[in-house]
């Protein structure tokens, strides 16, 4: 298993640039699993500035979500995982503190959205006293100012009737009213940076954009900055200002959001792209597929993981890792035959 980082670290900001909120340095994720460790995250560096939004996309099982996890510091060391790295938001060292100092950081600084609302709603607590219990905890509130920042809260998030909603429990509403709970829980205690994952997950295609288009509009008007953890690109396209590329734990490509879907540098980037749905492509038209599977990260292929299933390796990429390299404001690739090099080279 390698140890070498895999990624130069992120650039620190230009006295032009607002300041980096979370940085991210050669942050590595193992589980230890009675078959053997699992590399579930390996190597990866990004930063995030003030106010900027981030998408992550990959294949499920690519790494995002314990990415994300881990950023927050949901996962740390102990008897079933290793974490090592630097995450530092605000300045803070989130490895580094304790189970307190973490705990303070959640709500007030960094908060999560998770995919599917129910796992993050008690089907015995009503509305409010979910969203009540944590500016009373975090904002010291007595009942009453509590209960009047739920109800706030909900208006806030686009829920009609918001006083009658705060006195129902989580069954009694839709799916996509639930999710703007929970969207509305991360949001109440003013958290500098939102981690969504996959927060539109199992909900149909109108509530989708609506949930995409409240949290685009709430991260511009509170001046959050906002990591988008996908898999589908789609999501992305439009609301990131920088797309992270995840294959087997590993970032392949950092980049712009547009430099990404117009011109993609490494090939799982492309074949991933190729294989959305064109609205100007007739009826039935077949999209191409990337063959094989992504590698068991029990024990993963050596040089770069991609490889067995990419059409433009050679025999160096069977046996070196690529290393991420590139500036993340114009471009950041790790393969050893980028597409385009040719073409640039030649100019």
């Amino acid at each position: 298993m390698t140890t070498e980082p895999l990624s130069e670290a992120p650039p620190a900001p230009t006295d032009t640039e607002a300041p980096a909120l979370l940085t991210a340095t050669d942050v590595r994720t193992v589980f230890h699993t009675p078959r053997g460790p699992v590399q579930a995250v390996d190597g990866v560096c990004l930063a995030l500035r003030e106010g900027e939004t981030l998408g992550i996309v990959g294949e499920s099982g690519s790494g995002k979500s314990v990415l994300g996890r881990t950023l927050m510091g949901l996962i740390t060391d102990g008897p079933a995982t290793t974490v090592s790295g630097t995450v530092l938001l605000g300045g803070q060292d989130v490895h580094a503190l304790g189970p307190a100092g973490r705990r303070a950081l959640w709500g007030t600084e960094v908060a999560m959205v998770f995919q599917d609302p129910m796992t993050s709603l008690n089907p015995v607590k009503k509305v409010g006293t979910h969203l009540s219990e944590s500016v009373r905890l975090h904002q010291g509130l007595n009942r009453t100012a509590a209960r009047e920042r739920a109800v706030d809260l909900l208006r806030q998030v686009g829920i009609p009737e918001p006083a009658r909603r705060a006195r129902q429990y989580p069954h009694e509403l839709s799916g996509g009213m639930r999710q703007r709970v929970v969207i509305a829980m991360a949001l109440a205690c003013g958290p500098r940076l939102l981690i969504a994952d996959e927060p539109t997950t199992a909900l149909d295609v109108t509530v989708q954009k609506q949930i995409l288009d409240l949290l685009q509009a709430l991260t511009r008007d509170l001046g959050m900055a906002m990591i988008l953890i996908s898999h589908d690109l789609a999501t992305v396209a439009g609301r990131t200002g920088r797309v992270a590329v995840m294959y087997a734990g590993r970032l392949v490509e950092y980049a712009p959001t547009a430099a990404v879907f117009d011109h993609p540098r490494h090939p799982y980037s492309s074949a991933l792209i190729a294989s959305v749905p064109r609205i100007d492509q007739p009826p039935h038209t077949l999209l191409p597929t990337i063959e094989g599977r992504p590698p068991h990260l029990l024990n993963p292929p050596p040089g770069c993981r991609f490889a067995p299933r990419c059409g433009h390796a050679s025999d160096r990429c069977a046996t070196e890792s690529p290393r991420l390299t590139g500036a993340p404001g114009s471009g950041a690739v790790a393969c050893h035959h980028p597409l385009g090099a040719a073409e640039e080279a030649a100019v």
